[in-house]
């Protein structure tokens, strides 16, 4: 029996629809589905969720290419997560880096956030505190890419790509051109990251 039917047979015996398996795995309906057809293939994190919610091992559930598939699925997981993680820690070098325009009489001068005197201190306050909170989440993402919590493996990419628009957003807003292109550059490295995890 392969994966999909003993998922099929174990969530019946529960007498789970689709919609409540995936709410207890934290993934959703579509994912099910795509694991019930055959059609698509969970990771380690997840396999191992079902495993304890149906108290069974995960070699009970796999054969031994299963879990070959399994493993590149994760491995690309993993992969991502790290790419996601760096580039949002990275995102601390605008602390650093002169990619901000001060006017300085009639030339624009290319200074760091530390050095940047030409805005005004809310507008400083909120480059610094998305820059915080950026670098704290890749921090959080690093050092969480092994934890088994559904919840945060569902939603890091989508925290970590909504962190970069919204940063992008306001340096664009704010006419701070060089800042924008930095974010930019990076969400489309993630984007890339998260199609090829696909």
């Amino acid at each position: 029996m392969d994966f999909n039917e003993k998922l099929v047979t174990l969530r019946k015996q529960k007498g789970w629809t689709q919609e409540e398996l995936a709410k207890e795995l934290y993934v959703s309906r579509t994912a099910v589905s795509k694991w019930e057809s055959g059609r698509g293939f969970p990771g380690i994190e997840s396999l191992r969720a079902i495993a304890k919610l149906f108290s069974v091992s995960v070699d009970e559930l796999l054969s031994g290419e299963e879990l070959i598939t399994a493993a590149k699925s994760e491995a690309k997981e993993k992969s991502a997560a790290i790419i996601f993680g760096l580039f949002d820690c990275m995102v601390g070098l605008l602390m650093f880096l002169p990619f901000f325009g001060e006017r300085s009489g009639e030339e624009i001068l290319s200074v760091s956030l530390i050095n940047l005197t030409d805005v005004s201190q809310f507008i400083k306050t909120v480059y610094i505190g998305f820059i915080v909170l950026s670098a704290l989440f890749g921090i959080v993402q690093l050092a969480l890419q092994n934890s088994e919590n559904g919840f945060f493996r569902k939603n890091k990419f989508i925290v970590s790509l909504a962190l970069s628009v919204a940063g992008l957003f306001i340096f664009i807003i704010s006419t701070q051109p060089y800042a924008g292109a930095f974010l930019l550059f990076m969400l489309i490295i993630k984007l890339f990251a998260a199609f090829k995890m696909r």
